[in-house]
């Protein structure tokens, strides 16, 4: 299992302080951008995201919560290992979005909102490196996990293992250290975390409690 604190739920004033805090204890760090369009909230953009690299070498799951991503993804200065994820709500085809986020030096990924079927993603999972499943609405944190999410993940990663391919499932929304263990053991890879980290006065704690909570 990789961890991916979501810095939504950091003090946005003291971002580098706070991804500096957890940076050696984690696999990567989630970056929600939204548009107050797609999503009822506004957070930050590719000047904020672009200034968070200098200094820190963990990868950025950048993850596109706007109506326009093609607009924005060659904005964002990305180093190996980084995601950029766009909804597959938002376009009627999102094969050329995946191809101009590698061209852009980004891993590709596919983000899908709870009501959206996971068999949308089927077909585009040769394309893809990982797929996002949000397991509350997206736009806010602090959000109660969707309990039927669990079978939308089982559901991915039986056709993922069923092709044989190298894609990752990606969790967000609602984790927290009584769920996290499901969540694993229905197939996911990647767990976002917020408010479970950055919610907590102790984050080392935090993200072992976590870490032995899933299993390991």
């Amino acid at each position: 299992m990789k961890l991916a604190p979501s810095i939504l739920a950091a003090d946005l004033g003291r971002l580098r302080e706070e991804i500096a805090e957890v940076a050696g204890l984690v696999d990567s760090f989630h970056i929600d951008v939204m548009d107050g369009h797609f999503v009822p909230n506004i957070s930050i953009g590719p000047p904020v995201v672009n200034a968070l690299r200098d200094g820190c070498t963990t990868p950025f799951n950048i993850h596109l919560m706007i109506t326009d991503p093609a607009r924005y993804i060659d904005s964002f200065l990305v180093r190996p290992g980084d995601t950029i994820t766009f909804h597959i709500e938002v376009v009627a085809d999102p094969r050329p979005l995946i191809a101009q986020i590698k061209r852009a030096g980004a891993r590709g990924g596919l983000s899908l909102k709870p009501r959206t079927p996971v068999e949308a993603v089927f077909d585009l999972l040769p394309e893809a490196d990982l797929v996002l499943v949000m397991s509350v609405e997206p736009g806010f944190g602090g959000q109660e996990f969707l309990p039927d999410s669990l079978e939308r993940i089982r559901l991915l990663r039986r056709e993922i293992d069923r092709r044989s391919l190298a894609v990752e499932i990606a969790v967000d929304g609602g984790v927290n250290e009584g769920n996290i263990r499901e969540i694993v053991a229905a197939g996911a890879d990647v767990i976002v975390a917020g408010t479970a980290i950055f919610g907590q006065r102790d984050r080392r704690r935090a993200v072992a409690a976590l870490r032995q909570a899933a299993g390991g």
